[in-house]
């Protein structure tokens, strides 16, 4: 029970008696009787609070309004949250018993929804362990962080708290661990454990029910959505020379429809003790279980350290590897070339979690690999760009080649089977440096909210204010390093792969097809899709549907006039989830380009204002995203959305600005402000209605992200 002013910490006349003391009036602000009356101070029923410690002019609203650290403002953060949650209110209530009896601890639970609410008692810090053994296997999510505590296992779970500290945690999966395969029983080899699988009878079994069931469960097969015919291992090839060295394999899946698709999979046999480790550990691992008293399993080699010690020497060797068809190839850069026998073969290594498409390990904390779990013929653009710019450039803002595993076949191109670079110490990537700093922003403006409410264009001063001055400074860098890093990309004319080209008429023509085509897919598909939206953003839609042939001329400007800029290549997936922030200093990641596009395709050259557009429409993203937090109260949401606006448009005019001005004069960008601002406009427009196509397919409550800023686009003309 809340009473009036505790959302203050208001104190209480304890000489008025009776219950008098906690009945003074409200103190609003620091004016005449606390703001709550113009009434003559004698007139009051009960005198106002003059007590140095909670004297009104002290402890009243509007100070706490005005400061964000304020018990106002954690009162409203805290019944914000505790409203996103039905348990708290309808949930059941279950105590448990742990045994410090300083420590509070108990579960609320409704239609599936679990709460865990431990507090502290105590002014000092305190250790619990508490019995979750029934929720064995789930994760702890703290509700005001979003961050995941370990993993319940059948122990006693282990809680630390600080003095009068609290957790609100919710009882549950992780989303990517839920995503990572579907629920399966892991099937049976009925043979002894080995790895010649692919000469006996076994082979049938393996190829088809083992591993499509296998394959379909991992978050890194993008044919999820497609029908499978059938899987066969095309190549193997052995990291050793002993029969149990781990092994590559090449797996081809064939569809009903569409071209095949080739993933690789490293495959390892694990025993006894450590088989049930695996299996505890990383049940999405396991393949396949033996026919062995002892326990043996067929699984992902990448989860094995023997295996990824080999991959590693390797590369750092220049290792052959003999397949069936082909050979895989270790290459090294000097520096990884230079360290010594036994530098190579004691490396420390893990496994990352996160990755969508590909698999990630990271060696000594120096070095970080990338398996590409999808193969296709030719370099890799990840791996093309990379080695240019660590080899051929003078750009030091990305992580350093310093090596890769190609497969090699007497006919046809390379195929990257993985990519060595240098370890880069960040402090996160810019997006949730991003959302970070717009949170604020948003504190800040709710601070204001009074005096801002009818503000309906705030003056430069004020937003600057507003803004504060460190992330915007951290945007120009951003912009700086952006047009650092497309000088790099077109500054060798005497490299095929990378001279600029032309951005001529039929280039022009190309582009513009294109995103004519993307147009009418994605708004046929929101026409489709209207009516399932949510209801407060069915008239946006359709003021956008309406809006197709405006965009549709605002696109086709860009074949009125030759600009003379030129085509290079880009990183082609540009946005501030591809950017990790040092703490000083940004480093671009990921030249791979959107991996739902043909290799061949994501290696074209292309204007430089495409990562430019891309990077201006993340802004939006981040701004929306961080407006959506459970945190946020919802009352508080339409007030906002004005200021998410206006801080998205700035952020991108000031990326823009900086961009320019260390690009200038460079050949891809376009010499007259018409034709610059004509291209921009509509690569902004192309990735915005590629977005909206996206969220229908996705996320249909974020529609209204792309949609608004197709509104603001068109406006800004």
């Amino acid at each position: 029970v809340i009473y009036y002013g505790d959302e203050i910490g208001m104190g209480d006349n304890v000489y008025l008696g009776d219950r008098n003391g906690c009945r003074t009036p409200m103190q609003w602000s620091a004016d005449r009787n606390a703001g709550f009356s113009r009434a003559n101070p004698q007139q009051l029923f009960l005198p106002i609070t003059i007590d140095p410690e909670y004297h009104y002019e002290a402890i009243n609203v509007e100070n706490q309004q005005k400061n964000l650290s304020s018990l106002l403002w954690w009162m409203r953060r805290v019944i914000a949250m505790r409203k996103n949650f039905r348990a708290f209110s309808r949930g059941s209530l279950e105590f448990l018993y742990p045994e410090n009896a300083k420590v509070l601890a108990f579960l609320r639970d409704h239609e599936g929804e679990t709460i865990l609410v431990v507090v502290n008692l105590s002014r000092f810090s305190q250790v619990a362990e508490l019995d979750l053994s029934r929720f064995e296997a789930c994760s702890l999510m703290e509700v005001f962080s979003q961050n995941y505590f370990p993993t319940i296992k059948a122990a006693p779970y282990l809680i630390t708290l600080g003095p009068h500290g609290h957790f609100w945690l919710v009882v549950g999966k992780q989303p990517e661990a839920a995503a990572v395969s579907e629920v399966r029983s892991i099937p049976a080899l009925p043979i002894a454990p080995t790895l010649e699988l692919l000469n006996g009878n076994h082979r049938k079994l393996l190829e088809r029910e083992i591993l499509p069931a296998y394959v379909r469960a991992q978050r890194w097969f993008g044919g999820k959505a497609r029908s499978i015919v059938d899987m066969r291992v095309i190549e193997e090839a052995s990291l050793g020379d002993s029969p149990e060295a781990p092994r590559f394999w090449f797996v081809e899946i064939r569809y009903r429809d569409g071209a095949p698709e080739i993933y690789t999979l490293p495959v390892q046999v694990t025993r006894g003790e450590a088989a049930r480790a695996l299996a505890q550990s990383s049940p999405h691992a396991i393949i396949a279980r033996f026919d062995d008293p002892n326990e043996a399993v067929l699984h992902d080699a990448l989860w094995d350290t023997e295996f990824r010690d080999a991959l590693f020497r390797a590369m750092a060797s220049q290792k052959r590897l003999t397949g069936k068809n082909g050979t895989i190839v270790g290459q090294a850069a000097d520096k990884l070339r230079a360290r010594r026998p036994e530098e190579r073969a004691n490396v420390a290594s893990h496994v990352l979690s996160g990755e969508q498409s590909n698999s990630s390990v990271l060696f000594d904390d120096k070095f970080f690999l990338k398996l590409y779990r999808k193969l296709e013929d030719g370099t890799n653009p990840d791996v093309e760009v990379t080695r240019f710019l660590t080899e051929q450039s003078s750009f030091a803002h990305v992580p350093a080649f310093s090596g890769v595993l190609e497969y090699i076949r007497p006919k046809g191109e390379p195929t990257v089977v993985c990519l060595l670079q240098s370890a880069i110490a960040s402090e996160g990537d810019a997006w949730t440096l991003t959302l970070d700093a717009v949170g604020r922003f948003y504190e800040r403006v709710l601070a204001r909210k009074v005096e801002l409410k009818h503000d309906r264009r705030p003056s430069d001063a004020l937003l600057e204010q507003l803004l504060g001055g460190i992330y915007p400074e951290r945007v120009q860098l951003l912009g700086k390093r952006t047009a650092e890093l497309h000088l790099a990309l077109a500054s060798r004319v005497d490299h095929p792969a990378f001279a600029p080209e032309p951005f001529n008429t039929m280039a022009q023509r190309s582009v513009f097809q294109n995103m004519r085509a993307s147009l009418r897919r994605a708004f046929e598909l929101l026409q489709k899709r209207r009516s399932t939206l949510p209801e407060q953003f069915r008239e946006e839609a359709a003021a956008i549907l309406s809006a197709e042939k405006e965009i549709l001329a605002t696109q086709q400007r860009i074949l009125e006039r030759v600009t003379g800029a030129a085509k290079i290549r880009i990183h082609g997936d540009y946005h501030l989830g591809q950017v990790l922030y040092t703490g000083k200093d940004f480093v671009v990641l990921d030249f791979e380009g959107e991996p739902a596009r043909p290799l061949s395709e994501r290696k074209l050259k292309r204007s430089a204002l495409r990562d430019v557009a891309g990077m201006m429409r993340s802004f939006q993203y981040a701004a929306y995203s961080a407006l959506w937090q459970p945190a946020m109260r919802v009352e508080d949401i339409p007030f906002l959305e004005r200021w998410a606006d206006l801080w998205y448009r700035r952020m991108g005019t000031l990326f823009r600005k900086s961009y320019l001005e260390t690009a200038a004069g460079a050949l891809f960008i376009p010499s007259d402000e018409r034709d610059l601002q004509v291209l921009l406009e509509a690569y902004l427009l192309d990735k915005a209605v590629y977005e909206v196509g996206y969220e229908l397919n996705n996320r249909p409550d974020w529609v209204v992200i792309p949609i608004r800023g197709i509104k603001h686009i068109l406006e800004a003309r």
